[in-house]
């Protein structure tokens, strides 16, 4: 498990990992615990051991993971209390198939949990630790709200900007002299939608269809990451048509960069680095 992002609530540094296996964003149980203790990996397990604790994180599987054994959570709230039971985040997701907490050895190991549980176990903690470590959270999911919007808007711009190169090779070599305003406009259409379907896999009117009760067309809900792309699909094919590469073959070599680019995109966006971020 990787760090990828930090917050600093009253000089604690916290790691989160964001959107862990699609379930939401996962904080370090073991720096919360560092707050109190030199000891975090006994106070969590002291924390697990209690059967408030073991209702709540049943609970919160019960809702969340299909796959969780109710069986083995009962029979350890039934023994929970007793003087000799003992739990720790191992037993417990090997036990029960939990999802909802993930525990590592080693370098960028410890205990991790969803935020709906790590928020508990830092009311546990410190009630008032865990308010710092709220708005320092709410905090960076604006700034990386912020941070997209931004990324998204500068990604649309550059589009419109080699939409511009786009349609001038289009217009120096595509369209003779004879063609009418109607033929022309076809002409631009159909080399939009080359793009469209070596993207998107549809054409603009397709998307349409789909979408009729959304306003805009299909690349204003584009992510920012196919808007990337798109604008060198644009690129790439102002020198396809310059060089005179005929059309089925065109859009064979766009939708071949137009994947390659994605796969690459996806494997090295914001959410999937590291990158660590300290809020004071």
């Amino acid at each position: 498990m990787i760090p990828i992002e930090q917050i600093n609530p009253k000089g604690v540094l916290v790691n989160i990992v964001n959107n862990h296996d699609g379930q939401g964003d996962y904080i370090s149980l073991t720096d919360i615990a560092k707050y109190k203790t030199d000891s975090p990996a006994d106070l969590i397990k002291n924390w697990m051991r209690s059967r408030s604790t073991l209702e709540f994180l049943g609970l919160w599987e019960t809702l969340n993971n299909s796959e969780f054994e109710q069986s083995v959570f009962e029979n350890f709230l039934n023994e929970s209390g007793a003087n000799a039971f003992l739990m720790s985040p191992k037993k417990w997701i090997e036990n029960t198939n939990a999802i909802g907490i993930t525990s590592k050895s080693g370098r960028n190991g410890g205990t991790f949990a969803n935020t709906d549980i790590a928020f508990e176990f830092a009311s546990w903690v410190s009630p008032e630790f865990k308010l710092y470590i709220i708005k320092d959270y709410q905090r960076l999911k604006t700034d990386e709200s912020n941070k997209l919007n931004l990324e998204w808007s500068i990604n649309r711009a550059l589009t419109k900007v080699n939409y511009k190169l786009h349609t001038d090779a289009i217009k120096e070599n595509l369209i003779p002299p004879t063609l009418n305003h109607r033929q022309i406009g076809f002409t631009y259409a159909s080399e939009a939608d080359r793009l469209n379907i070596a993207l998107f896999g549809m054409t603009a009117k397709e998307w349409r269809e789909k979408n009729r009760n959304k306003r805009g067309n299909i690349r204003d809900f584009a992510t920012y990451n196919q808007l990337a792309v798109l604008a060198n699909l644009e690129s790439y094919n102002s020198v396809l048509i310059k060089n005179e590469v005929e059309e089925h073959e065109r859009t064979r070599l766009l939708n071949e960069m137009a994947k390659d680019q994605m796969t690459r995109l996806s494997n090295t966006k914001t959410f999937g680095n590291i990158s660590k971020k300290f809020i004071n």
